[in-house]
């Protein structure tokens, strides 16, 4: 979900990588729904491994509970935010999940590129 806002809520103005320390093999489909409720189709998206090439290449790494498993190097902007896991949950807590991410992605944003 915070992939589908940055690429959305960015406009081009920033490259977007999404991975996880232990991805599933699919999309939760409640996210996915709870997303197109507000026009943004992340239905295709495929998880991904994290590595530490990605990391590097990053200005910012946004994790979500990755705690050591997450490669770290200096200089690079870190935020690791606290959220309740989406999965098994209805629409109505991913609602409020997915809405708390799209603050934070704005707040992300507004202080990356003003």
């Amino acid at each position: 979900m915070a992939a589908g806002f940055m690429r959305e809520l960015g406009q081009g103005r920033v490259e977007v990588l999404s991975a996880g320390s232990a991805p599933k093999d699919s999309i939760n489909p409640i996210a996915v729904e709870a997303m197109a409720e507000l026009g943004i189709d992340i239905a295709n998206n495929t998880p991904k491994v994290l590595t530490t090439e990605a990391v590097q290449e990053s200005d910012a790494v946004i994790t979500m509970g990755c705690g050591d498993v997450c490669p770290v190097f200096p200089g690079k902007r870190y935020e690791d935010w606290a959220l309740d896991d989406p999965a098994g949950q209805g629409i109505e807590s991913v609602r409020v999940i997915r809405d708390e991410i799209r603050g934070r992605v704005e707040k992300l944003l507004s202080e990356m590129i003003g």
